[in-house]
């Protein structure tokens, strides 16, 4: 398993960083819950919806608990990966004409079926009724939910749907805040409402789910992207192959 796992990897990055006009053909996602109980508790894609909040060029320069590279590069996974599998991405900026500024443009870039909310000043996404309605008009009950500031931005309009009865997903590393303190504080009062606090990582593979399927290779190339030392890992790997077949 894991040398397939690693050849996949390997013939993924082999053919470089995946665009979202490359032309992949991406495949419709089911629940896939098995016999076994398998994928019962995990993300169900044909449910989920992405909210990206206030990823903003002004507010990045404020974040202090996650470097703010890795920070892009988190977000751009998300929206890469909800282009490839079919996710609606929702985008808001809390007055981006001010000094919080302008959304990262690598958002719409990489999901360009994003839909963008613009707001009238309201801090929490969810005191905008279109906003809302753009939530409502996916007909999706799971969130999939990450900002700047976390505990702002991210966990006002979390509580608030999770009081509205949606399945709610903050991804903590897509995310950022002034202060560790910040951060971990955010983290508890969002499981004491139940909140799921999660990763990149893990809403990759949640998503994944099997590399038994047609777009693995470019789901690969994701994995290459939230976790750059195991794209160390797929290389000698790969040059480890090339010696071997090399005549004695």
């Amino acid at each position: 398993m894991l040398k397939n796992l690693l050849c996949a990897l390997t013939a993924a990055l082999a053919i470089g960083v995946v665009s979202p006009h490359s032309g992949a053909i991406a495949q419709p996602t089911t629940p896939s819950v098995l016999p076994t109980g398998g994928g019962q508790a995990l993300i169900d894609t044909s449910d989920s919806v992405i909210l990206l909040l206030d990823h903003q060029s002004g507010l990045f320069q404020t974040v202090k608990d996650i470097s703010v590279t890795e920070l892009r590069n988190n977000t751009i996974m998300l929206a890469r990966l909800a282009s490839l599998l079919k996710i609606p991405v929702i985008t808001t900026a809390s007055e981006p004409n001010g000094p919080n500024g302008p959304l990262m443009p690598e958002i719409h870039q990489n999901a360009p079926h994003a839909v963008y909310v613009g707001r009238k000043g309201e801090v929490n996404a969810w005191d905008n009724p279109d906003f809302v309605k753009a939530v409502q008009a996916t007909g999706k009950k799971t969130l999939i939910m990450a900002g700047v500031w976390t505990s702002v931005c991210v966990m006002f309009p979390a509580l608030d749907a999770k009081a509205a009865g949606y399945k709610v997903y903050a991804v903590i590393d897509a995310s950022g805040d002034p202060s560790d303190l910040a951060s971990r504080t955010t983290i508890a009062r969002f499981i004491q409402a139940g909140v799921v606090p999660t990763s990149t990582n893990a809403v990759l593979s949640e998503t994944h789910r099997t590399w038994n399927r047609p777009e693995a290779a470019e789901l690969a190339k994701l994995y290459a992207l939230v976790a750059p030392n195991y794209a160390a890992v797929i290389e000698s790997f790969q040059k480890a192959q090339e010696v071997a077949k090399q005549p004695k």
